[in-house]
């Protein structure tokens, strides 16, 4: 169960800044212009989708950013503790 709501976690903050980072730029848009599926944005952007890698660089890139940064950003709003191996 913990390792659900560690994903439930990192899907949350990967919607939050996505939609962010879009933001009054609409889904199409920004879906459109950076070859990324629409219906893989709007799964995102409700913490529904947990994406592909290439897809995180994607997202990455459209927002003139490298992955790591990216991830970096989701990375920082997870507890301190957080670790998605049980141990």
């Amino acid at each position: 169960m913990q390792n659900t709501d560690n994903k439930k976690l990192i899907l949350k903050s990967l919607a939050k800044h996505t939609k962010e980072l879009r933001g009054e730029q609409s889904q199409f848009m920004l879906c459109s212009e950076n070859d990324i599926s629409c219906s893989i944005i709007s799964t995102i952007e409700r913490a529904k989708k947990d994406p592909q890698l290439t897809t995180i660089f994607k997202i990455a890139e459209a927002f003139d950013m490298k992955a790591w940064q990216f991830v970096k950003m989701i990375e920082e709003e997870l507890p301190k503790d957080f670790s998605m191996i049980e141990k």
